[in-house]
């Protein structure tokens, strides 16, 4: 289960940017930067200025090679501008539960970000200037689980020109999942159905507003990678919590892995409402995933509940499982991955690993590394690292 944290609405109402300029204003130069830490291997070299996705990389490294700003000047930063999103209008007794937790992204000059009613808004990154803006029509009379979207991902074509040859991809409260003409924020008609795809089906849907997408979406390639977030603690029968891959251009299923075994008992969940990390060199998508339902009682689920509460390294483009690690096994504590699995290098006999690391509810780090296991059905608990 994942929790809104309600003090956080007020903030739904605005965004506010930085200035660079007023941080190295006054005084001279500024002192020079710290030498930066290397990105992980498995990250960019580089991405200019932009911030293309939720994790800047798909490798969730949030590092950039911007220096600008640091140490000495930080304390100088002052507001840009200010672009008020007016998501709280009209007023309804969901706003109590809305939480502005979208992480901005930056892609081809243009700052995408979104309101907890999945609203999205291009704006001129350096003046806050309106590009445009797209409203899904989530219903303000209705009920959710969780009102929030932590953003959206952008995926850019191989060249083609015309409408949609650069696509914003959004995820809803009511499970859609939508594309958007990056230029325009019009709807790709030949996605799914009218720009759409519907989220519901073959999930065995219980409640409608206790099945949601919550978290941005990730592109590996020509698919978009998306999982759910699930009220799971109402019943013990809840929706299953399968992620799922599809064309980008055409929004058809391509895929879809289901988190929880067959046998495993009277469950459902296991979902990963967080975000799902990739390493498209390697074919590799790395997904974190929940308790099953309900959290906190078992009786009905026997035995360790694999593949919940772990990471889960799939095929990215078969969706076919290569291997899993487990932080909690038969959870009874809502011991979700929280966070999104973290891409990196580690030195192991004097050479370069890559690995995953992921930090827990539990206040540990775990870190496995991302080679494939020996047999792609296989499931383990390691190598491990917790600290």
């Amino acid at each position: 289960m994942r929790r809104s944290s309600a003090p956080l609405r007020a903030a739904a109402a605005l965004l506010a940017m930085v200035s660079p300029l007023a941080a190295c204003a006054g005084g001279g130069a500024s002192s020079a930067p710290e030498p930066a830490v290397p990105p992980p291997a498995s990250s960019p070299a580089a991405t200019g200025g932009e911030w293309p996705a939720y994790g800047n990389d798909p490798g969730g490294s949030r590092y950039s090679q911007l220096a600008q700003i640091d140490r000495g000047n930080v304390g100088r930063l002052r507001a840009a501008w200010t672009f008020r999103t007016g998501a709280l209008e009209p007023a309804t007794e969901l706003n109590a539960k809305a939480a502005f937790e979208s992480t901005p992204i930056v892609v081809g000059g243009t700052l995408y970000v979104t309101s907890p009613f999945d609203q999205v808004f291009a704006l001129d990154p350096v003046s806050g200037a309106e590009r445009w803006r797209f409203d899904p029509g989530i219903d303000r009379q209705g009920s959710y689980s969780e009102v929030t979207s932590r953003g959206v991902a952008v995926w850019r074509g191989g060249g083609e020109g015309g409408a949609c040859a650069a696509r914003v991809l959004l995820g809803t409260l009511d499970a859609r999942l939508v594309a958007l003409d990056a230029a325009s924020g019009r709807r790709c008609a030949d996605f799914g159905r009218d720009g759409e795809v519907d989220l519901t089906a073959e999930v065995e849907l219980k409640l409608a507003g206790d099945y949601q997408v919550t978290s941005a979406p990730t592109v590996v390639g020509d698919l978009v990678v998306v999982g759910s977030s699930i009220g799971d603690n109402g019943r013990y029968d809840k929706e299953r919590g399968v992620v799922r891959a599809f064309d980008v251009r055409s929004g058809r299923l391509r895929w879809s892995w289901d988190p929880l075994l067959p046998g495993v008992g009277a469950t459902g969940a296991a979902n990963a409402w967080s975000t799902i990390s990739a390493d498209p060199a390697r074919d590799l998508v790395f997904v974190p995933t929940g308790s099953a339902s309900p959290d906190y009682f078992g009786g009905l689920r026997p035995g360790e509940n694999r593949h919940a509460n772990s990471v889960a390294a799939l095929r990215a483009s078969t969706g076919e499982l290569v291997w899993s690690f487990q932080v909690v096994h038969h959870d009874l504590w809502d011991y979700d991955v929280a966070a999104q699995p973290l891409l990196v290098s580690v030195r192991r006999g004097g050479a370069e690993v890559p690995a995953v690391a992921v930090n827990t509810k539990m206040g540990t780090s775990s870190s496995s590394t991302a080679r494939p296991a020996s047999r792609s059905s296989r499931s383990r608990s390691g190598p491990c690292r917790r600290a």
